[in-house]
C-alpha cells in the first residue's frame, strides 16, 4: 500500500505548516471547484458524503481524477464509497457515537475490498461536536454529537482514539453547521494528543479558518460553504498560505 499522504501530513505538522482540503459532495459536484482548487494550490481534495445517490460517487471520483493531480482522499459515508481512482481513504471510526455500525460494522463489510485495493488507508477517529444544527451525519448514523461546551469529553474521546491506534483525529461540527468548533476545544485536544488534527464544519470565511489554525488544527476542511461561494477556495487557500509564512 502507498504511504505518501499520511507521511506528507506528518511532515507538514512537524513544520507547523497548516493544510487545506476542499470537500466535494458527489451529488453536488461541478468541475469549476476542482479547477479553482488547482489554481489556488489546495493541498487535498476530499470526496464523500453521508447520503450519496447511486453511481454518483464513482462518476465523481473518475471525473476529478481527470481534472487534477491534487491528492484525492476518500471521506467515506459508507462501505460503497471505495475507489482505486483515489489516492487514499480515511478509514473513519465514529468514536463520538455508540452505533456499532459506524464504530466497526461498516469497516468489516468493506474490509476485504479495502485489503485488495491500492488505496493508502489512514485510520481516523471521527468526532462529531455540536455545531448548532442537526446534520445529515447524525441522521444517517443515528448518533448524537458531543456537546460543544464539553471540552473534557471531547479531549477524552480524542485521547481514546489515539490510544486505540488511530493515526489522525477529525473534529467535525458538520456540513453547513451554524458555527465552527469552539477554538478552546481544538486547543485542549491539541494539548493532549500528538496525532494530526483535522477540523471541518461551519467554516465559511478565511477568518474562521485562521482562528482554527491558530487553535491547533493541522488541516482545515471546507465543503458546504464553497458550494455557495466558490471564491472561498482561493480566499481560504491564500490565507492559510500567508499564515504558513509567518
Amino acid at each position: 500500500m502507498k504511504s505518501t499522504i499520511f507521511q506528507s501530513i506528518l511532515r507538514s505538522k512537524k513544520k507547523n505548516k497548516k493544510l487545506f482540503a476542499v470537500l466535494v459532495d458527489p451529488d453536488k459536484f461541478f468541475p469549476e471547484v476542482i479547477r479553482e482548487a488547482d489554481k489556488s494550490k489546495v493541498d487535498f481534495i476530499f470526496i464523500g458524503g453521508s447520503k450519496v445517490k447511486n453511481g454518483n460517487f464513482h462518476r465523481c471520483v473518475n471525473a476529478i481524477r481527470k481534472l487534477t493531480k491534487i491528492p484525492l482522499v476518500i471521506f467515506p459515508g459508507g462501505k460503497d464509497q471505495i475507489s482505486d481512482a483515489a489516492d487514499a481513504i480515511l478509514l473513519l471510526s465514529l468514536i463520538s457515537g455508540r452505533n456499532p455500525d459506524y464504530l466497526i460494522g461498516e469497516h468489516i463489510r468493506a474490509a476485504q475490498q479495502l485489503k485488495k485495493s491500492n488505496l493508502e488507508i489512514i485510520p481516523t477517529g471521527y468526532i462529531l461536536i455540536g455545531g448548532g444544527k442537526k446534520i445529515s451525519t447524525q441522521a444517517v448514523t443515528r448518533t448524537s454529537p458531543i456537546n460543544g461546551s464539553d471540552k473534557n469529553l471531547a479531549v477524552s474521546t480524542a485521547i481514546a482514539g489515539e490510544l486505540l491506534g488511530m493515526k489522525m483525529i477529525y473534529l467535525e461540527a458538520g456540513s453547513g453547521a451554524k458555527q465552527t468548533l469552539n477554538s478552546d476545544v481544538v486547543k485542549e485536544v491539541k494539548k493532549n494528543i500528538s496525532a494530526p488534527i483535522i477540523v471541518g464544519g461551519g467554516i465559511d470565511s478565511q477568518q474562521k479558518a485562521i482562528v482554527l489554525c491558530k487553535s491547533g488544527a493541522d488541516m482545515i476542511v471546507v465543503g458546504n460553504a464553497i458550494e455557495k461561494d466558490i471564491t472561498l477556495v482561493n480566499k481560504i487557500s491564500k490565507a492559510i498560505q500567508t499564515f504558513n509564512k509567518k
